[in-house]
């Protein structure tokens, strides 16, 4: 029972770091793709705009459905009568 306390530490840490990439990493991977497209093909700056409103509507998704996820659990676990 002495490592039930760490496993929690541990799993809230893992949250976060999920949280955390799945916000950064569409964001930074379309911009960076669009700053590529701009420079192999020589487009204009208007297509970094674009990678970054994308990039920012994918960050926005992961970051609901982390919230939508720790809501479930949330109600799951006062269903269960767990704390």
């Amino acid at each position: 029972m002495e490592g039930k306390p760490w496993f929690h530490i541990l799993k809230n840490i893992t949250f976060l770091t999920q949280v955390g990439l799945s916000v950064a990493a569409p964001l930074v991977l379309c911009i960076w793709g669009a700053v590529w497209l701009q420079s192999r093909f020589g487009l204009g700056g208007w297509v970094v705009l674009v990678g970054f409103v994308l990039g920012l509507g994918g960050a926005v998704s992961g970051f609901m459905g982390f919230v939508r996820y720790v809501n479930r659990e949330a109600s799951r676990r006062d269903r269960d009568g767990k704390s």
